[in-house]
């Protein structure tokens, strides 16, 4: 099967072109936000292969995976055929909602030419979805090649542009877990944090934009993992690590409380309760590595790369067998 989709989600589209299919991810000349190409910094197989705008036109395609509003034009105009009426569609939901939440309308809200995916049951159950037909496909995980060691007396925190998004990702609360250890927080524009939070950099240390094999290896040495979102889907680096068998102490938000559970480290909504548990990680290794031995095989049973690929055939299969 021939499938067209967007390069926007390096770690979830890093699980989803390891399948069976070929995947045709468009490339422009300035590799902008709508033809990033192939992943520079994520392993991708050979079978995820780039495309130009021009040449779609004259591509076979089976099925197209949307992602943003926006796409859903341009992959009329680049391909001269319609999504969900000329060529089968899926969109796929990423996020929580935002504004007037749990009133806010999906902008695929009721169509009947395409197939609404989320994947989180809580993105599902928040957003309005209206009368278009909808299913979950929970996420998986592609397995990193490291395992958690936990020598180091140091939490570990993945958050992406965290003094933009500051309360959504809980980059306020990073203070109270500096208190008892130094962190370790990476993602993308993570530079200069410590200023923002007015804490000294030898509490925390930001490591912008590290390559994923090699944040992963760092991140199974640092003793938990810390989730402090407040409001946003479940992130993939959280189950990564997780997979590693890490200990986690994470806040009962949205989608955590099913991938989470409360053996692997901790997991509420009270703040002391939190501290509390990652001092007890901090103080007892051996309690950290119990807990991690929880969260492997949660994450593993759960969030399975096998698991992730199978029903995301089923579901391709099915839309297209439907559009003949």
């Amino acid at each position: 099967m021939n499938i067209l989709l967007w390069h926007v989600h390096g770690s979830w589209t890093t699980s989803f072109v390891h399948g069976k299919h070929r995947y045709l991810v468009p490339v422009t000349p300035d590799r902008g936000p709508y033809g990033l190409g192939r992943a520079r910094t994520y392993p991708w197989p050979d079978s995820a292969v780039e495309i130009t705008p021009e040449d779609l036109r004259d591509t076979d395609v089976d099925l197209v995976i949307l992602q943003r509003p926006e796409e859903l034009d341009l992959a009329a105009e680049w391909l001269g055929r319609r999504p969900g009426r000329d060529v089968p569609a899926i969109y796929v939901e990423h996020n929580t909602p935002k504004g007037d939440v749990p009133n806010t309308r999906h902008p695929m809200a009721d169509r009947d030419d395409l197939l609404l995916t989320h994947v989180t049951a809580f993105n599902e159950l928040f957003w309005d979805n209206g009368g278009t037909r909808t299913t979950v496909v929970d996420h998986g995980v592609v397995p990193p090649n490291v395992e958690w060691t936990g020598e180091l007396d140091r939490l570990a925190v993945v958050i992406n542009e965290p003094v933009r998004r500051w309360r959504v990702t809980g980059t306020d609360l990073l203070a109270r877990f500096a208190a008892l250890a130094p962190l370790d927080v990476y993602g993308m524009k993570v530079d200069g944090l410590a200023a923002h939070l007015g804490l000294p950099e030898d509490r925390l240390t930001s490591h912008d934009d590290v390559p994923q094999h090699a944040m992963h290896a760092e991140l199974a040495k640092r003793r938990a993992y810390l989730h402090l979102c407040r409001w946003t889907s479940l992130g993939l680096s959280l189950i990564e690590a997780m997979t590693m068998g890490m200990p986690v102490v994470a806040l009962a938000t949205t989608e955590a409380v099913e991938a989470v559970p409360p053996a692997a480290g901790a997991l509420s909504t009270r703040i002391d309760t939190l501290v509390d548990a990652a001092r007890g990680l901090l103080d007892e290794p051996e309690s950290a590595r119990r807990a991690g031995a929880v969260a492997r095989a949660a994450a593993r049973d759960r969030y399975g790369l096998e698991r992730f690929l199978a029903d995301w055939d089923r579901l391709l299969e099915e839309e297209v067998c439907a559009s003949r």
